[in-house]
């Protein structure tokens, strides 16, 4: 592409940037964060981000309406501001890229920019992360991501239990491969000649060979210090870009709910669950007058504990495994092991299985029998039904499932739901499992 052709890109996505500053200034602030570098078609086929600049494939922004060109600049801006690069940890790492461009491109659309051709998109995962998005993406899902996550490094290990190419054991510390695995290179990006560049300023960057005939080389993955570093810049600035659109009055409801979700604390479900059930014990100070015989006639305050009344209801139509349900029941036994709490356990598909409910006393630990019988459809409605007809209802229900099923009416007591996937619940405490 010649030079005024170039220069005619790169003048498309500056104007595709100023727009998205003046029309949302959210996405706008972010996309400035990431300096605009071409790259050569050879390794970029369409665009990508390391974390510090956007790459782009001039052939491919050519192609785009302006429209798309604002989503996409915004898409891979929102890769860096959601810590995409840093949130992985042991996933595969296609597996992942699917997963973090399911959660992204819903939430673009909604906020009213144009996809281009080629998005991944599926609108049963609106709204959620790409950790919840992760387990529901079959091993085999042979889909592509339109961009390419720079940020990281491959799976250390391919299918069949082959090392990858970007085995972290045939690197050197700098992240480049020996001197007898760089021949034939070229289509990773190094260059005519096959060799890398060396970085004197050791920024990381590789440095422009003008005589390779292309743009720079792909950028090496992140390092552990280097994704935790960027992860705490981008969440600043996240916070920062949020403020001044509030303050311009120009934050969507869209991006303020996802600023909250990602600036609040976030706590794993165990946690969640133990707040939950503690809140329900019945602690309390009592000022009972002491015995005269005591001598003392100062009253002090003693704590008294009162038994609380849980049931625990499993979801046994066989969408849940019985290793997820055996660490539910461990969870549980944890935190009552901390509370005087009588658990009633119940099993249920379409109906209570036969054999539940059973009932253990504070110190009897919960178990479940070696074979619980299920495989149906989920109904909720049996599990409530059973607590109507007894004399006492429970302090609270814990019921873990995937929220496939059918829901009975609000009842009078606290419920919390433990969701594996992706499912909802019309009323009661949701909290996400995976």
């Amino acid at each position: 592409m010649m030079q005024d052709d170039l220069q005619a890109i790169e003048n498309k996505l500056t104007a595709a940037r100023t727009k998205l500053i003046l029309d949302k200034p959210f996405l706008g602030a972010l996309v400035l964060r990431l300096p605009l570098q071409a790259a050569d078609p050879s390794w970029c086929v369409t665009t990508g981000t390391d974390a510090r600049k956007f790459y782009y494939n001039p052939d491919f922004i050519d192609s785009l309406k302006p429209a798309e060109t604002q989503f996409i600049l915004a898409h891979e801006a929102l890769h860096c501001a959601l810590s995409h690069f840093a949130r992985r940890e042991h996933r595969v790492k296609h597996r992942w890229d699917l997963a973090c461009d399911y959660a992204i491109n819903p939430i673009l659309i909604e906020e009213g920019l144009t996809p281009p051709p080629g998005i991944l998109n599926l609108k049963q995962y609106q709204g959620m992360t790409a950790e919840e998005i992760y387990p529901l993406i079959a091993d085999n899902d042979m889909s592509e991501t339109l961009d390419q996550h720079l940020y990281d490094k491959e799976d250390e290990f391919a299918e069949g239990g082959q090392e990858s190419a970007d085995n972290p054991l045939d690197h050197d510390q700098q992240g480049n491969k020996p001197p007898d695995e760089k021949a034939g290179q070229e289509q990773s990006g190094g260059g005519s000649n096959g060799e890398q560049e060396k970085d004197p300023s050791g920024s990381g960057q590789q440095e422009f060979d003008e005589n390779a005939g292309g743009s720079e080389a792909p950028p090496p993955p992140l390092d552990q210090d280097e994704a935790e570093e960027l992860s705490i810049q981008w969440q600043q600035r996240l916070a920062g870009a949020a403020q001044q659109a509030q303050q311009a009055g120009k934050l969507s409801g869209v991006m303020k709910r996802l600023v909250d979700q990602l600036l609040q604390p976030s706590l794993p479900w165990r946690m969640l669950l133990a707040r939950y059930m503690t809140a329900q014990a019945r602690d309390d100070y009592s000022y009972t007058r002491p015995s005269s015989r005591r001598g003392d006639p100062a009253i002090f305050p003693t704590l008294k504990s009162a038994e609380i009344n849980v049931l625990v209801a499993l979801d046994v139509s066989g969408s849940v495994s019985d290793k997820e349900l055996n660490e539910c029941l461990s969870e549980i036994n944890a935190i009552k092991g901390q509370m005087r709490a009588r658990i009633t356990l119940i099993a249920c598909d379409a109906d209570i299985i036969e054999g539940f409910p059973q009932v253990f006393e504070p110190w009897e630990e919960v178990t479940l029998p070696d074979t619980v019988l299920g495989g149906g459809t989920t109904d909720f409605r049996p599990v409530f039904s059973w607590v109507a007809q007894q004399d006492n209802q429970p302090n609270t229900v814990v019921y873990f499932t995937d929220a496939m099923g059918q829901f009975p009416q609000e009842p009078n007591y606290p419920v919390v739901w433990l969701i594996k996937g992706k499912g909802k619940v019309p009323w009661g405490q949701r909290v996400q499992l995976n």
